[in-house]
């Protein structure tokens, strides 16, 4: 007998007893879909992260004032202004392992457009810092140091504020007023979604740094020079722990830190923050679908119990073949296409399933899926290895029965 022939007996004895056969499937249709869906939501996790990585730069390092400890009291990041526009040139041009600073300084104000107005995030920055953070000018153009030397009062507008306060037209060339100062926008920045901490990078407005301490933002009376962040980018993804250490040493050497003495500034190396949240998804990914093929395992079993169910209500049609001359191979061969088929029709289902099961986790808990052909082919793999796995014993059993005993069954 070819295999063909053996492929449509076992679905004639399969349509002999549709719901047991049903049944039989069932662990095996619940175990693939179970695989498929969660390794979806696993490489959605993980793409999702990878986004935000690329959304926050190039192999970015971000430097805060701040953490100093005073009378025994940290007073935390941000709080007090430690760093400078010194500073940033300094790391620029004496750390090897860095390719590009640039300063910041941040707050909040209203923008007004006409009758119209919207709270937003204002940066006073560098030109570099639109380099360093990714960011493309989609319309207009960027501001550049010859603005920041003169002052300029011109800004550039995130895509939030684009369709809240312009009603998504073209913002180029408009007058806005932040904190009543008048500011001519150069240009629209491209969208980047939310950051990974649930802030929204879209929903800001960046103007020259010169300009945000003199007009909007105010300067330190200590030092006029002082900044709230710097950015940094290293030279590549492989130097980023050496740009770190060459940022640190050099930043207590110009603050004249001993070596007792705690970092009064922050670094937050961001993408070693991404990387472990992408490592936990990818192995919760793992454990989840690792958990999923336990479903196909007792689908195997079930598989096996039915097909030596079904050898027993066979016994005497084996008996007829052996006598004819159906050799032992014939009699196995046909047992186990039978429980491939089995499993292989639950994997298809299980396929489609797992499918459907993924898209609507996608569209109703807005959850980020991301279908992987790899695991749907290795999930319609181990279903067929599982009915082999598990048909082989029955189908042993009834290749080696004798075959007078075997007609003699009742």
């Amino acid at each position: 007998m070819n295999l063909l022939a053996n492929v449509r007996i076992a679905l004639r004895a399969l349509r002999v007893n549709r719901l047991r056969s049903a049944l039989t499937m069932l662990g095996i249709i619940i175990g693939v879909a179970a695989v498929i869906a969660t390794v979806a939501v696993g490489s959605g996790a993980t793409a999702q992260i990878q986004e935000q990585i690329r959304s926050i730069g190039s192999n970015v390092i971000i430097v805060l004032s701040g953490s100093a400890t005073s009378g025994g009291i940290r007073v935390g990041a941000g709080s007090v202004m430690t760093l400078s526009e010194d500073d940033a040139k300094a790391i620029a041009s004496e750390c090897p392992a860095v390719a590009l600073t640039a300063s910041s300084v941040r707050g909040t104000g209203q923008v007004v457009l006409g009758n119209d107005n919207w709270s937003t995030v204002i940066q006073g920055v560098t030109p570099e810092y639109l380099e360093i953070r990714d960011f493309r000018v989609l319309n207009g153009r960027p501001f550049t140091w010859q603005d920041v030397d003169g002052a300029t009062k011109v800004a550039l507008v995130g895509d939030t504020l684009v369709k809240n306060l312009f009603g998504g037209t073209d913002p180029v060339g408009q007058i806005i007023r932040i904190k009543r100062v008048p500011f001519t926008v150069l240009g629209s920045l491209s969208p980047k979604g939310q950051s990974a901490w649930g802030q929204d990078q879209d929903d800001v407005i960046l103007i020259p740094i010169s300009t945000a301490k003199r007009k909007v933002l105010g300067v330190s009376q200590a030092n006029a020079r002082a900044v709230g962040a710097i950015v940094v980018q290293a030279r590549g993804p492989m130097v980023m722990h050496e740009a770190e250490e060459q940022v640190v040493a050099l930043l207590r050497q110009r603050h004249r830190l001993q070596p007792e003495e705690d970092n009064d500034f922050t670094v937050r190396n961001l993408v070693e923050v991404f990387g472990a949240q992408e490592q936990a998804a990818r192995v919760m990914s793992i454990l989840l679908g690792a958990i999923a093929s336990v479903s196909l395992v007792v689908g195997g079993i079930g598989i096996m119990n039915i097909m030596l169910v079904s050898v027993t209500e066979r016994t005497r049609e084996i008996g007829l073949r052996l006598a004819v001359g159906a050799r032992a191979h014939d009699i196995l061969t046909q047992f186990l296409v039978e429980a491939v088929t089995l499993s292989l029709i639950g994997g298809l289902v299980g396929i489609a399933l797992g499918l459907s099961v993924s898209i609507l986790i996608s569209y109703f808990a807005m959850w980020s899926t991301q279908i992987s052909g790899g695991a749907v082919l290795m999930a319609f793999a181990f279903s067929a290895l599982v009915g082999i796995c598990f048909g082989y014993y029955p189908a042993r059993k009834a290749a080696f029965l004798d075959p007078i005993e075997a007609l003699r069954y009742e």
